[in-house]
């Protein structure tokens, strides 16, 4: 058992702690507030090779594995949630093609997305689907060699960038659902303008409207009707991202709280001197602790675990513990900056309302406990 960095782990956390200590951080409040990343971030990111960390070198990945991927998505995520979300949707979209693609479709779509160059998606959620596939209305209706897609998608992450969205939808003949891969901004292809939320500003959730949008055939991922497995293989990889945004979360609201208490006075000595602030500083400390590792681990698995069920649960487990973490830990930060946390001149208050966030998405909090427990009564 080895709790050791790899030279390459090292090097990598260290270029994502450099790149957002001095080109992220000094502008958080400002992507913040206008809900929108400067297009030198993403290109930067691009040329550090972060948005293909864990996809294959023959791709144009760096071919570091999940495991590098979160101890970078930590950093990212600490300095920015926006940035992180962007990232992480990204990853999601672009692993199930790298999973479930053909080699055509690796190479077709995989190099300008491990560049930046493009940003992936991935599109499940609908107006009326909750998480629940059944009720998916988006329709793919066979036409010789290409299939038409209609329907609409909602909340929908990095949809009004370029680059491929792997989307599901009902084929009209079977009725199966089945995963395609679109071109964004194809004919037919149209979004709406980003939904105003509560946190993670920067990091775009869009509608997506589709009309008599025609694909090639070959853009079918996967098999037919093959839609439900990459789903769940899918948002269980994509959980990594989740919970490694939520990790960065938890270690921005340890850093921001031990900085207030040293810096703030009373009666002109540190607030840190008071009991509370201590046993606050040190619930902090154990919280980001304990998600760490778990976060660390959960990179390992996404690497190593070969179970798709086992791996769903691990998965699930480690994004409801850290989510609802970053939350608790959000909240003692607060506490420790007093009414000064309620400020927006303070990153104390964008963590708290970021922190909401990732309890929410890609499956709210009691879902990952049903999952969890499924696995381990061996229920469905």
């Amino acid at each position: 058992m080895d709790f050791n960095l790899s030279k390459e782990q090292e090097l990598i956390q260290r270029a994502a702690r450099e790149f957002a200590e001095k080109y992220i951080e000094p502008i958080g409040h400002q992507i913040d507030v206008e809900n929108s990343i400067p297009p030198e971030i993403i290109s930067g990111l691009g040329e550090l090779d972060m948005f293909g960390i864990p996809f294959a070198e023959e791709y144009g990945g760096a071919g570091s594995g999940y495991s590098s991927y979160v101890l970078a998505m930590e950093q990212f995520g600490s300095a920015s949630s926006g940035v992180a979300m962007i990232l992480s949707a990204h990853t999601l979209g672009l692993g199930a093609i790298s999973v479930f693609g053909t080699e055509e479709q690796k190479k077709k779509y995989m190099p300008k997305c491990c560049k930046g160059e493009h940003i992936a998606s991935f599109a499940f959620t609908e107006p009326g689907t909750g998480s629940d596939p059944k009720q998916i209305a988006t329709t793919a209706t066979k036409e010789g060699d290409f299939y038409i897609l209609n329907g609409t998608k909602r909340f929908i992450s990095n949809a009004g960038f370029p680059g491929p969205l792997v989307l599901m939808a009902k084929e009209t003949e079977s009725g199966r659902v089945t995963a395609f891969i679109v071109e964004k901004f194809c004919e037919g292809y149209s979004i709406s303008e980003p939904w105003e939320k509560i946190g993670m500003h920067g990091g775009p959730l869009l509608d997506i409207y589709l009309e008599n949008v025609k694909i090639p055939a070959e853009n079918l991922l996967g098999q037919s009707g093959f839609g439900y497995p990459i789903l769940q293989l899918g948002i269980s990889y994509g959980k990594v991202g989740v919970s490694s945004t939520a990790l960065g979360g938890l270690l921005a609201s340890y850093k921001e709280a031990v900085k207030y208490a040293k810096e703030k006075t009373h009666r002109d000595e540190p607030i840190g001197k008071f009991a509370t602030i201590k046993v606050a500083i040190a619930d902090l400390a154990e919280k980001y602790e304990a998600s760490k590792w778990l976060v660390y681990r959960l990179g390992y698995l996404a690497d190593t675990l070969k179970d798709p069920m086992q791996f769903a649960k691990e998965a699930a487990l480690a994004k409801d513990f850290v989510c609802e973490e970053m939350i608790n830990a959000s909240r003692i930060c607060m506490n420790v900056h007093g009414s000064y946390g309620l400020m927006k001149d303070y990153k104390a208050e964008r963590i708290y309302r970021d922190s909401i966030m990732g309890s929410q998405v890609e499956g709210v909090s009691d879902m990952q406990k049903m999952i969890v427990a499924g696995v381990i009564l061996g229920m469905k």
